[in-house]
């Protein structure tokens, strides 16, 4: 609606205007500031401001009702009827409502959540999986094809560690069940026993050769125990609706990026520092000092990510963009790994997500410190708050039937969660609000759909066009000015790889859906004919609603 209508005043004033919806409805609906064209002109912002209101008016367009000048601002008054058959007549037939395809014939691959064996799967990467199955969703929307790709890393020091808590701490005792997070729990345990003692140390050491040698007892164990990890990945990424179309191992690639760095000392790239390591110096950059080498020729993690850039351009020749997404204390790290591939003439582009860490209450969580709050925990402990819930509401359900629910319920709670702030803030995660009923969370917003779902079904599904023409409160047009915006509000999300515009946008329209409905008769209304209105008005909120979520990766319920 907003594109259409600046198309409209571009064709009747000869010239763009910069055109958004106003702060508040005292302002008008839409606002169109003068400053910039006040700078071309050399004029006084309020006198073109005047001007413009009086050519606007003379325009007689049909959607605008009142027109006014307000010091630097064009104040446009809609009428709610016409904005009714517009926006209600678009979306009504538009199964793909808030779709473009801008992107067609594009490439993207998506790496996340790029997490390790040998440790816990937490709610860091949670945010993660979330962030990513947004920007997966939001692409696909705009005409991408997207190539959703995992890194594991299954080889680092971590992973001795973590043997060596099997050996020293356990005997090589294997635990029965949930044995992926026994891994996380071992190496929590081992790091901290091993600490600063050089003898234990000596025997990580020791155990990491012999990892890399591949073979004996502890790449036997090695095997085992990483194929727990990978089985335990598998089964909260197919619950969290994450399907990757390949997956990456340190373990294939390290030998490689060695190699990838012989190659940028030959170029010149990289040169021996202090104690014989290999460095890059990007200090002419800004980056400082990046290390691709150790002294005693052992990799990094640049290392290894040198060859997974080449790996991936390798499988994945003609993508146009590829896409990381870590914590954002590794935004520092990809600024300088970006750099050394484009000193080393390497023609991809790459971009670097960074999202803030998620929080304990007491703090910043560390695998290592063990302090960790798995996803598992979470999951469980809002499972059966909301079970509970359900249970006594609707005593007369199937324990199937409550579990089904309750499941849906518990995953829209915990990723609506885990998505509701800007990607960059940290955050501190709260069971107890995402389980709540009301305030800015993904239960209310499954709760305002559940509430329409029982409208439509009073209402037998009378959805016609007949009654928008009737739609003139303000509430209703709060609401079709809601729904006017979800277009812009996508394209906005994709811009900034930003899903917390997704989630404030569905609390903002579920908020909008929900005053409306307390103020107005829909099933009852006045007339035959606002009946009719109400109820398409209700049913289109509804269906943009489940669309935002299933871009948020969220199911929603019939009733709750």
């Amino acid at each position: 609606m907003l594109e259409e209508l600046k198309k409209q005043l571009q064709d009747l004033l000869s010239f763009d205007v910069e055109l958004d919806f106003s702060p508040n409805k005292q302002m008008g609906d839409l606002a169109i500031s003068c400053f910039s064209l006040a700078k071309e002109q050399q004029k006084n912002p309020a006198e073109i401001a005047s001007d413009l209101a009086q050519k606007i008016k003379l325009g007689n367009l049909e959607i605008i009702e009142k027109i006014e000048s307000k010091g630097p601002y064009v104040n446009l008054f809609l009428n709610t009827g016409v904005l009714a058959q517009k926006i209600l007549g678009k979306v009504k037939n538009n199964e793909n409502y808030g779709s473009n395809n801008f992107g067609s014939g594009k490439k993207v691959l998506i790496e996340y959540p790029s997490q390790n064996t040998h440790k816990e799967f937490h709610v860091g990467h949670l945010r993660n999986i979330c962030i990513g199955n947004v920007l997966v969703n939001l692409y696909k929307k705009f005409g991408y094809e997207v190539s959703p790709v995992n890194y594991i890393n299954d080889f680092g020091a971590h992973v001795a560690k973590c043997l060596w808590g099997i050996k020293f701490l356990y005997n090589g005792v294997e635990p029965l069940e949930n044995k992926q997070e026994w891994l996380g729990r071992v190496y929590a345990e081992a790091s901290n026993e091993i600490g600063d003692d050089p003898i234990k140390k000596q025997d990580v050491a020791e155990i990491q050769r012999e990892l890399e040698a591949k073979s004996g007892d502890v790449y036997e164990l090695y095997k085992k125990t990483r194929e727990w990890s990978l089985e335990g990945f598998d089964k909260i990424q197919s619950e969290l609706g994450l399907k990757h179309e390949q997956t990456f191992f340190e373990s294939d690639i390290k030998e490689e990026g060695q190699k990838i760095v012989d190659e940028l000392i030959e170029k010149k790239v990289a040169k021996e520092g202090e104690g014989g390591a290999i460095i890059v110096d990007l200090e002419n950059y800004g980056l400082d000092i990046a290390l691709l080498r150790k002294s005693n020729g052992a990799g990094v993690y640049m290392t290894s990510d040198l060859a997974l850039a080449e790996l991936k351009k390798e499988k994945y020749p003609d993508i146009d963009e590829s896409i990381n997404i870590t914590g954002i204390e590794q935004n520092f790290y990809f600024k300088q790994l970006f750099k050394i591939l484009e000193l080393n003439s390497f023609e991809y582009k790459m971009t670097h997500i960074g999202y803030g860490l998620v929080n304990l209450p007491s703090g910043k969580m560390s695998s290592r410190k063990g302090n960790v709050v798995l996803y598992k925990y979470v999951y469980d402990q809002v499972f059966e708050y909301l079970h509970n819930e359900t249970k006594q509401r609707h005593p007369d359900w199937s324990e199937e039937k409550i579990n089904k629910n309750t499941k849906k319920l518990t995953l829209a709670g915990i990723k609506f969660g885990m998505q509701k702030h800007e990607a960059l803030k940290n955050i501190v995660f709260d069971v107890e609000e995402s389980t709540a009923i009301s305030g800015y969370t993904g239960l209310y917003v499954l709760y305002t759909v559940a509430r329409i779902n029982s409208i439509l079904k009073k209402a037998e599904n009378n959805e016609t066009e007949n009654g928008v023409g009737e739609l003139k409160e303000d509430e209703e047009k709060v609401l079709l000015l809601e729904l006017s915006k979800y277009e812009d509000i996508c394209k906005k999300a994709l811009e900034n790889y930003n899903p917390s515009v997704i989630t404030r946008y569905c609390f903002d329209l579920a908020s909008a859906f929900n005053n409306f409905y307390t103020k107005h008769r829909i099933v009852e209304a006045e007339t035959t004919s606002l009946k009719v209105g109400r109820v398409l008005l209700s049913s289109i909120t509804k269906n943009v609603l489940k669309n935002a979520l299933e871009i948020l990766s969220i199911e929603t319920v019939e009733e709750m």
